[in-house]
């Protein structure tokens, strides 16, 4: 009878401990709402800027889901029009990388920075976190021209209170070795860089986000 007794007090203790288990951590959801320079025109698709981004998650052991929301020749403007279908339900997080194709063709800085406002701000009323990558403009446009589009990304992460990367091609940009013969979109090796120079930041930007959640 004692023996039946502390049989059943150990299954009772055994059984229980599944149940006590911690529960492993819920993926981050994250999107990277860009254009070609973040979806990887040139490259096969794991050598993206976010397949390798969430590779460098992976080794670090944070559990990320990434959607890559690139859409090459998408500026500002039409990254806002497509921005209900391209980030879903349950994000958590946007990894904001427009702009680029804004300064190639000269578009009106003014046009820009009002399309990634309304962005910013949509996202923010949807209660996602957004990290704004910025961009530079090219200088055959003239002084007034870079002064006006290269203060939209800071202006914003003021505004809107959210982290931002100054240059999204960090290390990257004019040097050959780093990028595809268009002497525009990153090899695989320039996305390397772009990665690792991110993580510091990235890191940050989960951080947050892991903290919001609690």
């Amino acid at each position: 009878m004692h023996i039946a007794v502390l049989m059943f007090a150990w299954m009772t203790v055994v059984n229980a401990t599944p149940a006590q288990a911690q529960p492993a951590a819920k993926p981050i959801k994250l999107v990277v709402l860009g254009d070609s320079l973040s979806a990887g025109l040139g490259l096969p698709g794991q050598e993206a800027f976010p397949a390798k981004l969430q590779k460098a998650f992976q080794a670090k052991g944070i559990a990320v889901d990434m959607i890559n929301a690139g859409v090459s020749g998408d500026t500002a403007s039409g990254g806002r029009d497509r921005l209900d279908w391209s980030v879903p339900e349950g994000t958590d997080g946007v990894i904001l990388e427009l702009g680029a194709n804004d300064a190639l063709r000269g578009i009106d800085p003014d046009l820009t920075r009002a399309a990634l406002t309304d962005i910013v701000a949509r996202l923010k009323a949807r209660k996602i976190a957004v990290l704004l990558c910025g961009m530079v403009a090219p200088p055959n446009y003239g002084a007034d021209y870079a002064v006006r589009f290269n203060s939209i990304y800071p202006d914003l992460a003021k505004k809107f209170e959210v982290p931002l990367y100054p240059f999204f091609l960090e290390g990257v940009a004019a040097d050959a070795k780093l990028n595809q013969a268009d002497g525009i979109h990153p090899t695989a090796a320039g996305v390397d860089v772009i990665v690792s120079n991110m993580m510091p930041t990235m890191e940050a930007f989960l951080g947050t986000i892991s903290e919001q959640r609690r």
